[in-house]
C-alpha cells in the first residue's frame, strides 16, 4: 500500500483521509518531514481495545449518556486526578460573596424556590481562566469560568459556566483530550500552539469557540466586565411535572470590555493579576458589581424543529428569546482565599429539586466529573467545609471517610429504617424521559459545525475582526501544514472573508483552503 508521511509518522494513504475527517490533504502531505513509526492500537488502562474514543455511549439517539460507558468513566476518572492539589482546570481564580433576587418567579416552568419573586438567596461566586496555572497572568488568552454556588432553600445549587455560551466540544468523552492539547507539552512544559490546533483539526465543532477565544473575548480586562454563561441546557420543572428546557445567561451591568491585542503587554508589565485585583478593589471600595441573569427556553416539542441539535453544547439558541429571571451583587471580599476560594468545590451535578440536567452530552459527563474531582481534590467530605455546606439542614447515611468534621450520633447509617426514618420525597423525583432505539455510539445528526461561526464573525465590528484575524493568524502561522490548513477550511467554511484574512495571515495556501472547505458539510 502507497505511503503518505505525515509529521513524525508513516501512515497508509487511506488512514490520511479518515483521520481528518474526509478532508483531501493527502495530496500535499508527502511534503512533510517523513518519520516512521507504527500507529498502535488505542487501548484502556487494562489493555483492552477502545472502539471508539469520540462518541460517549448514548440511550439511543437523543437519550442520556450511559454508566457502561467505561472508556468515559476511565478517562475522566484518570484526568480528574492528574494534579495534585491544583485543580487541573480554572486553577487561577478569584472568589466573592453575595446575593442573589429573584424579580419572575418562573412559577410556570419550575417549583424551586430560588426563583420565587422576592426571594433573596445568598451565592459565592468563583471566576476563573480555564487552561492555565494557579499564578500564570491573568492576561493570557483563555475561557474564563464563571461558577455561581447559591445556598438555596432546597439546598445548594451550582450554577458552572464560562464567559463563552459555547463549548469547544460537544462530548465528554473528548474533554481530557482536549484540556492535554492546551496543557503545555509534557516533554518541556511549554506552551505549543501546533498541539491545540493538531487536536482542533479533528474537531471542526469548535470552529465557533475557537472564534470566540480568538477574538479580543478570549482577554478580557476584568472579570465585572464580562457575562457568564450556563453553556448547557438544563431542564426546568414545574408543579405540573412539565419539562422546559433553558439556557441561563449572565448579563453584566458593567459592561462588557475586553483587551486589544496590543494592550496586553502594557497591562501584564504592570499587573499580572490585573483581573483579581479590579474585583478586590471595587468591592472593596463600595462600587459592588451586578450581573442580571437571564434564561432561554424551549418546549420538548421544539427540540426537533432546529436545523442543529439544541443540546449541543458547541451552539447557541439565537432565534430564542431570553427572560430575565433576578439580578445578582457581589459585595464581599473573601476573609481567607484558601478557606473559601480555593475550597469551594462547584459541581454541575449540585441541582435542587425544579432543576435537572438535560441530556447534553458534555453535562452528562461533567455530572460525574466535577463531583469526582472534588473528591479527590478536596476529599470525600468536602461538602462539609463551611464554604459548601448547605444552609439547610441534611441528613443522609454517608459515613466516615477523612476529615469528617460531622457530629453524627445516631447508629443509624442506612436507609430503609423504621429506628430512624428518612422520607423520601416524590416531588424530587427526576421526571421520565421516553427513550427509543437500541445503545449507541455515534456522533449527532445535526452537526452543523460551522454556520454560527460565521455569524459570530460577521457579528464583529472591523477593529474586532482585524484583531481576531491577527490573533487567530499569528497562532497558526507555526502549526504543521495539514493541521493548520484543516483549521483553515473550517474558518473559510465559516465566512470566507474569515478563512482569507487568518490564511494571509498564517501564510496559508488559500486555493488549497478552498478546496478543502468545498469538501465539507456544514
Amino acid at each position: 500500500m502507497a505511503t503518505t508521511r505525515l509529521g513524525a509518522f508513516t501512515a497508509p494513504r487511506t488512514l490520511c483521509i479518515l483521520t481528518l475527517s474526509t478532508l483531501p490533504l493527502c495530496a500535499f502531505a508527502e511534503n512533510l518531514t517523513p518519520g516512521t513509526v507504527t500507529a498502535p492500537n488505542l487501548t484502556r488502562d487494562n489493555g483492552a481495545a477502545v472502539g471508539d474514543n469520540q462518541n460517549s455511549q448514548t440511550a439511543g439517539a437523543t437519550g442520556p449518556v450511559l454508566l457502561q460507558d467505561v472508556q468515559l468513566i476511565q478517562k475522566l476518572q484518570r484526568f480528574d486526578r492528574e494534579r495534585i492539589p491544583e485543580r487541573v482546570v480554572h486553577a487561577r481564580g478569584a472568589g466573592a460573596h453575595g446575593s442573589f433576587t429573584a424579580v419572575d418567579g418562573l412559577s410556570d416552568l419550575s417549583v424551586a424556590k430560588v426563583f420565587s419573586t422576592g426571594q433573596v438567596t445568598p451565592v459565592f461566586v468563583r471566576f476563573s481562566s480555564v487552561v492555565h496555572g494557579t499564578h500564570s497572568p491573568e492576561t493570557l488568552r483563555d475561557p474564563r469560568g464563571f461558577a455561581t454556588k447559591f445556598y438555596t432553600v432546597d439546598g445548594n445549587w451550582d450554577l458552572v459556566g464560562n464567559n463563552f455560551p459555547t463549548f469547544f466540544i460537544r462530548d465528554a468523552i473528548k474533554f481530557p483530550d482536549m484540556v492535554h492539547a492546551f496543557k503545555p507539552d509534557p516533554r518541556t512544559n511549554l506552551d505549543d500552539d501546533s498541539r491545540r490546533f493538531d487536536f482542533f483539526s479533528h474537531v471542526p465543532e469548535s470552529t465557533r469557540t475557537l472564534t470566540e477565544l480568538y477574538s479580543n473575548a478570549g482577554i478580557p480586562a476584568s472579570y465585572r466586565e464580562m457575562d457568564g454563561n450556563g453553556v448547557h441546557a438544563y431542564k426546568l420543572i414545574n408543579d405540573k411535572q412539565e419539562v422546559h428546557y433553558v439556557k441561563f445567561h449572565w448579563k453584566s451591568l458593567q459592561g462588557l470590555k475586553n483587551l486589544r491585542p496590543g494592550d496586553v503587554a502594557k497591562v501584564q508589565g504592570n499587573d499580572y493579576s490585573h483581573m483579581s485585583n479590579d474585583l478586590v478593589t471595587h468591592i472593596r471600595d463600595g462600587a459592588f458589581p451586578k450581573w442580571d441573569l437571564y434564561v432561554q427556553v424551549i418546549k420538548p416539542a421544539d427540540l426537533k424543529t432546529f436545523d442543529f441539535d439544541p443540546l449541543d453544547a458547541t451552539k447557541i439558541w439565537p432565534t430564542v428569546a431570553a427572560r430575565k429571571v433576578g439580578q445578582m451583587v457581589l459585595n464581599r471580599n473573601p476573609s481567607n482565599v484558601f478557606q473559601e476560594t480555593e475550597q469551594v468545590a462547584m459541581a454541575p451535578s449540585n441541582l435542587v429539586t425544579g432543576i435537572e440536567a438535560s441530556e447534553d452530552r458534555l453535562l452528562q459527563g461533567r455530572l460525574f466529573s466535577y463531583a469526582d474531582t472534588q473528591m479527590h481534590r478536596i476529599g470525600t467530605n468536602h461538602m462539609q467545609v463551611p464554604i459548601n455546606a448547605a444552609k439547610v439542614a441534611f441528613s443522609n447515611g454517608n459515613q466516615d471517610g477523612a476529615l469528617n468534621s460531622g457530629n453524627t450520633t445516631t447508629g443509624v447509617n442506612y436507609q430503609p429504617s423504621r429506628l430512624m426514618p428518612r422520607n423520601e420525597v416524590p416531588a424530587a423525583r427526576a421526571t421520565p424521559l421516553a427513550l427509543a432505539g437500541s445503545t449507541q455510539q455515534v456522533k449527532i445528526q445535526r452537526e452543523q459545525n460551522f454556520k454560527q461561526a460565521g455569524d459570530l464573525y460577521r457579528s464583529f465590528t472591523r477593529s474586532e475582526r482585524d484583531d481576531l484575524i491577527a490573533s487567530f493568524g499569528g497562532s497558526l502561522a507555526s502549526t504543521d501544514a495539514m493541521s493548520k490548513h484543516a483549521i483553515l477550511s473550517f474558518l473559510y467554511k465559516a465566512d470566507p472573508e474569515y478563512g482569507t484574512g487568518v490564511t494571509k495571515v498564517a501564510n496559508g495556501d488559500l486555493a488549497l483552503v478552498k478546496t478543502l472547505a468545498a469538501n465539507l458539510v456544514d
